[in-house]
């Protein structure tokens, strides 16, 4: 009688990939299932309007609607919309250049901020500001800012503020993993952790700064959470490319700074599809590369497969959605270009405080 041969063991390595495999997709199962179809459908919608939005910002900066610089979204979409979800209305947040995404999960009009980008009346900086300069101080979003860096001492000051008038509400402070080799953000974690300032510092790590790599630019660990280890600051590295991940780790995250435990430090592992700005041909990075974290990791995609997996969705429901937020997008556009330009006085507005 011929005997059977036991299967062929994997290699230890597949063993423990398949395991890692599994796990993950155990995990957002799991995520899925603590979220109702309501809320996972808004940060499809909320994802879905800032890539739809800077797919139009884009397109209008190529017919040369947009001046200036313009440093687009898209693929980074579940950082911004995953934190809001785990913060509250009267939380403030502040960004850097890259900040159009920022400014919608805040809640800011579509249309006031296309006007921004296009120069005009209607915008949020009333035409002055442009892409990288809009604020609200209604919906607490205060920058936009253009120096590479500079948001993360007025994040922490807006925290200082926050504590000292004794305040409910927490500074989200995002930055680039380029950002994090500036001396002032050091100085800012050291002031942080030294008065237990409600500061949440969220590094948005897209694996390159400009052109140069992360392994190029950052010394002996590319894990840039553990960067405020000197300061007793506790950090995590969070799926960036994964929505409900980036709100469970936030909601930890502002648990801890709202409780009077000082800051934390949020490294978000996302990707962004475009070039640093629309002058940037991007090739320091090969397009499979892209196009593979495209296909494997894009957020909205993501998001989109787990809900119809699950059979919370149908396909048509999530068909009329886009239809609803592209034509949103549209009507933002068609305001923008329709809002005047801004008179030439303007020039002389909103320069002082009045004490």
């Amino acid at each position: 009688m011929a005997t059977k041969k036991a299967p062929a063991k994997k290699p230890a390595a597949k063993r423990k990939t398949a395991a890692a495999s599994a796990t993950k997709a155990a995990a957002a199962k799991s995520s899925v299932a603590k979220a109702s179809k309501e809320d996972l459908l808004h940060y499809y919608k909320e994802m879905l309007a800032i890539r739809r939005f800077e797919e139009k910002a884009g397109q209008m900066y190529g017919m040369g609607l947009i001046g200036g610089f313009c440093h687009l979204y898209i693929g980074q979409e579940a950082v911004v919309v995953g934190m809001r979800a785990a913060t509250t209305e009267n939380d403030t947040v502040v960004t850097s250049y890259r900040d159009h995404g920022h400014m919608l999960a805040c809640g800011m009009d579509p249309d006031g901020v296309m006007a921004e980008l296009t120069g005009r009346r209607g915008g949020y900086s009333k035409g002055k500001g442009g892409s990288m300069h809009m604020f609200s101080h209604d919906k607490k979003f205060y920058g936009g800012h253009g120096i590479v860096g500079a948001q993360v001492p007025i994040g922490t000051g807006i925290a200082f503020a926050h504590q000292y008038l004794e305040e409910p509400a927490v500074s989200l402070t995002y930055l680039g993993d380029g950002a994090l080799n500036q001396g002032q953000v050091y100085e800012s974690f050291n002031m942080a952790a030294l008065w237990k300032l409600p500061v949440i510092y969220i590094i948005e790590n897209n694996k390159y700064g400009m052109g140069t790599s992360i392994e190029r630019s950052s010394a002996k660990s590319t894990e840039l959470y553990h960067r405020g280890q000197a300061y007793g600051i506790p950090g995590q590295q969070v799926d960036g490319m994964d929505v409900l991940a980036v709100k469970e780790a936030g909601e930890k995250a502002a648990d801890h700074a709202r409780n009077g435990k000082g800051p934390f430090i949020l490294e978000m592992m996302t990707y962004r599809y475009r070039g640093h700005s629309m002058s940037d041909p991007a090739k320091y990075r090969s397009k499979e590369e892209v196009q593979k974290m495209r296909q494997e990791r894009d957020p909205i995609e993501r998001l989109r497969g787990m809900m119809l997996d699950q059979g919370l969705v149908e396909e048509t429901e999530l068909k009329d959605l886009d239809r609803a937020v592209k034509a949103r997008v549209s009507a933002a556009a068609e305001f923008a270009q329709n809002s005047p330009e801004p008179d030439p006085s303007e020039l002389f507005t909103d320069i002082y405080v009045e004490a």
